[in-house]
């Protein structure tokens, strides 16, 4: 059998070390030898998808193949190992990934790898765990000096948010049938004072905030929650505005989303509900739900907010009414 040659290293090291064999076997008891890993249970594989080498796969291997050394218990799984470890080394080694990327980039003339070290550079520079002005100062760039922290100006951009459907509530009032228009204006103000004490939910996007409310990690993560008619994200997306001016700015483009839609479904319903109410009380806790927490929002990219109509394959001005009853049945 002609001799081959391979380089050969370990999943934790970077050296690699030229040897020639025959055989697997042969190749195997010279790796374990070098590396001083005992022969019982190591194996050889491939760097790029961690196939075994095997007597039937030896000969096809091309010449001068990277191959991995693994121990007892040891795994390799290929170039997902190899960003698993660029990973962990993040957070770990941070600063070291950076002088190593930027050494790369002053190299490099690729525009896509250009792009990719960039984009690296960019995403591990960020200063997320700074939440001070003076601490993050480009941050703040273009934010009111009233905000001193990044936790108040992102509880404020929540806020800002709800305003706005607070807004579009209140001037549904023109659109409710006149005899009935009173009472909607009525449940819109007692929305509005029970939104002042809320705080307008800004504690969606605060970080700082306990408990299950918060949208955020406590480093500020966002993680897309699909869209209206899926359970996740099917692209994963997450963001950091935390992070640094650029994500800040970027986040501004993700949506709260109502998945039973606002205007073309919780405003009509409402002010059918106050139509018909002869009198009686409605339950506007539960539209208030509906239009302002996240019982009925979603955290979603840009890219995940669908603006077409979210048929939902029923009539949801019947579950309202259903919920709506049985809620009041039960007082």
């Amino acid at each position: 059998m002609a001799l081959k040659a391979f380089r050969v290293r370990r999943p934790s090291g970077h050296r690699r070390h030229g040897l020639a064999a025959r055989s697997p076997e042969e190749l195997l008891t010279k790796a374990c030898a070098l590396f001083q890993v005992p022969l019982p249970d190591a194996r050889l594989c491939l760097h790029k998808d961690g196939m075994e080498v095997t007597d039937a796969r030896f000969q096809k291997i091309p010449d001068n193949s990277e191959l991995i050394l693994l121990g007892p218990g040891e795994d390799w799984k290929g170039y997902a190992s190899e960003i698993e470890w660029f990973l962990n080394a993040f957070s770990s080694r941070t600063q070291d990934v950076i002088t190593a990327a930027r050494t790369l980039l002053s190299e490099e003339g690729s525009p896509m790898r250009r792009k990719l070290l960039s984009d690296l550079i960019h995403n591990l520079s960020e200063n997320i765990a700074a939440e001070h002005r003076e601490e993050d100062e480009k941050w703040f760039e273009g934010v009111e000096s009233r905000f001193k922290t990044k936790s108040n100006y992102m509880r404020y951009s929540c806020e800002s948010r709800i305003r706005g459907y607070m807004k579009e509530v209140g001037g549904y009032a023109a659109a409710v049938h006149p005899p009935a228009r009173g009472r909607f204006q009525q449940i819109v103000a007692a929305m509005l004072e029970k939104l002042k004490a809320e705080r307008y939910n800004g504690r969606y996007f605060d970080r700082r905030q306990e408990g299950t409310d918060c949208l955020c990690t406590k480093e500020g993560w966002f993680s897309c929650q699909g869209p209206f008619d899926a359970e996740s994200c099917p692209c994963q997306h997450s963001i950091n505005p935390y992070g640094n001016k650029e994500s800040r700015v970027l986040f501004s483009t993700w949506n709260l989303d109502h998945v039973i839609e606002k205007k073309r479904t919780v405003l009509p319903t409402l002010a059918e509900a106050v139509r018909d109410s002869n009198g009686k009380e409605v339950n506007w806790e539960y539209f208030y739900r509906l239009l302002f927490t996240v019982d009925n929002l979603k955290l979603v990219h840009i890219v995940c907010h669908k603006k077409a109509n979210h048929n939902l394959g029923c009539d949801k001005r019947k579950i309202y009414r259903k919920r709506k009853h049985a809620r009041k049945s039960q007082k």
